[in-house]
């Protein structure tokens, strides 16, 4: 079950007292939100600290061989987002999941609330279980495909994508019945999502890096009968409140 409002949160942290120091982040601590929201919050300084099942992770700098997968993840969902209003990409933001989870992932869309999503917003954070969320595996593989695997599942995250760069592999799940259940691409390589119609990934091309592939192939989604009738499901649902 997600947070129910930020002040909720805030309101369980621990009172140590006037003029008490706040402990800075340590990782491996192993912490409850609100309290990991204390310390993350008093320490400006640190720009990626994440909580995965009670336990803190602070990782090590952000080299090459991460970021720039990263940038093609985030220019795949970004593009889908431009043809589809009533989603979001979101990249790299805080977000809380429940009492034991609050990871900043590396890739996230989102239905926005009020064309029905399951997500909202308050104070910057993401409060809830996007719809999708993507992760970047280099030095990270056991702890997406595990920790996060059971945190993002259990939360209610629907569709959840790991590539695993140094495999040149990628994993997509989607949530069924509560459990994850590993997609199956087609002849041509390619996973098309169950949540976002049109949201096509080619996952050869991906992998190789040809972006201009990624996208003719995100482009065709695009232009399906689905996709169409997802975009106008969605005006409907902002229009209805």
């Amino acid at each position: 079950m997600s947070p129910s409002t930020l002040d909720a949160i805030r309101s369980q942290k621990v009172d140590t007292g006037d003029g008490d120091p706040i402990p800075p982040l340590q990782n491996g601590d192993r912490l409850q939100l609100a309290e990991f929201l204390r310390r993350y919050e008093a320490m400006p300084n640190v720009n990626k600290a994440e909580l995965v099942e009670g336990i803190v992770s602070m990782p090590s700098p952000v080299r090459v061989d991460h970021g720039f997968p990263h940038s093609q993840l985030i220019t795949w969902v970004g593009n889908y987002h431009a043809f589809t209003p009533g989603v979001e990409p979101i990249d790299n933001v805080t977000t809380l999941l429940d009492d034991d989870n609050g990871p900043q992932p590396d890739a996230a869309l989102r239905i926005l609330p009020e064309c029905g999503g399951q997500t909202r917003t308050e104070d910057g954070y993401v409060i809830g279980a996007p719809e999708f969320l993507g992760e970047v595996a280099v030095s990270t593989v056991s702890r997406d495909l595990h920790d996060k695997f059971r945190a993002y599942q259990k939360t209610g995250v629907r569709e959840y994508l790991v590539w695993r760069v140094w495999d040149r592999e990628i994993d997509w799940f989607s949530l069924r019945d509560g459990r994850y259940e590993r997609q199956t691409s087609d002849a041509d390589g390619i996973l098309r999502s169950t949540i976002f119609p049109g949201l096509w990934l080619d996952v050869p091309a991906l992998i190789a890096g040809n972006m201009a592939q990624v996208l003719q192939t995100l482009n065709a989604g695009l232009a399906t009968p689905e996709h169409a009738a997802f975009v106008e499901e969605l005006a409907r649902r902002r229009s209805h409140g």
